[in-house]
């Protein structure tokens, strides 16, 4: 399911306007990002939390040239479900891929 497959659901079951619903989304996924770039931290409740953690410098190797190549550290967002999505999704079955 794509952004706007589910703009297109909520729109249909809230009965407003696709825009409206679109503009709305876009302003909660703007203001995680914002959330995470300045705090490093933001938890949904029933739902997860994301957090900003380091990832070190680590030595890597090119799989097309077999060539060493030097990884630089960086900052990446990990999420951790919420125990209502946990609940909800332990008999799911996994999809295939995209």
């Amino acid at each position: 399911m794509t952004k706007n497959d589910l703009v297109i659901c909520i729109a249909k079951a809230t009965k407003c306007r696709q825009a409206d619903i679109k503009r709305i989304m876009q302003m909660t996924l703007d203001g995680i990002i914002d959330v995470l770039a300045t705090d490093g931290r933001i938890e949904l409740r029933n739902f997860g939390v994301f957090t900003v953690k380091r990832r070190r410098a680590r030595k890597a190797r090119n799989p097309r040239t077999g060539e060493k190549v030097m990884v630089p550290a960086k900052n990446v967002v990990t999420f951790r479900q919420g125990r209502l999505m946990r609940d909800r999704i332990c008999n799911v079955e996994p999809c295939d891929g995209p």
